[in-house]
């Protein structure tokens, strides 16, 4: 009796053992909150744009020039062109001149080496900025908002002014270490003034006023207005208005970038 009880626990032990053996073991994990984790995400994304914009060392740059911009074989523009690179398309930098080298329409610059669907050429810098360009229609402070995600340091302002019969909005975009020719670009796709206004030359008179030759239906004004003083450019205004509004996006230097507004007032 003693025999069959003695093999009859063997058995049972066996299978227990066998049977831990083969689950897998419970080990406690202690897991951060979905909330947390996320939190912490959204917070080395933020930590890492500070430090892209702080060393301005983000290897991509997009094209502003509204008719597209050409890769060439060598570093001047002379040199044979590889392929053209349409506006708003995004490269990524090799190297850069250093100093200004050149001026293409006012616009100073250098050439530096890019990378474009697979291949390496040199393109003008001064069509060249780390701002990306604002897609069509998109608003002001959406795009603000795009924007931030990797450059935190870009503000948008909004404010009511006027009177309620005739009340006046005003919006704002700061750009942290923008170039009046970036601003302009920028602006003119923002705000959607003609692609016929090309960029002022900072050289030229104090006062200068170029109309629209082909305004849009209804509008009464179109026309570029620019301000300079020892030709350098202190304020470019697009003014524009109708029977119902009258409007302005005003472009100029502000701290250590550039300040873009439009003030419209309803008539």
């Amino acid at each position: 009796m003693k025999k069959v009880v003695f093999i009859l626990s063997a058995v049972v032990i066996t299978t227990v053992f066998i049977s831990c053996k083969n689950e897998k073991p419970n080990i406690l994990v202690e897991e951060k909150p979905e909330t947390e984790a996320v939190k912490a995400s959204e917070d080395l994304a933020m930590a890492e744009a500070n430090e892209l914009e702080a060393n301005n060392s983000s290897p991509y740059l997009y094209v502003l020039a509204p008719s597209g911009l050409s890769l060439r074989q060598h570093d001047n523009l002379h040199s044979e062109r590889l392929a053209k690179m349409p506006y708003g398309t995004r490269v990524m930098a090799i190297t850069a001149q250093e100093e200004a080298t050149m001026n293409v329409g006012g616009i100073k610059g250098g050439m530096t080496q890019v990378e474009f669907n697979h291949k390496k050429g040199f393109a003008f810098n001064g069509y060249l900025s780390k701002y990306f360009p604002p897609e069509q229609d998109i608003t002001p402070k959406g795009y603000v908002a795009e924007l931030n995600q990797l450059f935190p340091k870009v503000a948008y302002e909004y404010s009511n002014k006027g009177t309620a019969s005739n009340p006046t909005t005003i919006e704002r975009v700061l750009l942290p270490n923008a170039s009046w020719h970036e601003a302009f670009f920028i602006a003119q796709r923002l705000f959607d003034f003609p692609k016929e206004f090309d960029f002022p030359n900072p050289r030229g008179s104090n006062s200068e006023t170029v109309k629209d030759k082909k305004p849009k239906k209804g509008i009464w004004t179109s026309q570029l207005e620019i301000s300079r003083k020892d030709h350098e450019l202190q304020k470019i205004e697009y003014v524009y208005g109708s029977k119902k509004f009258d409007a302005t996006v005003s472009i100029e230097a502000h701290d250590d970038g550039m300040r873009i507004s439009k003030s419209e007032t309803i008539k």
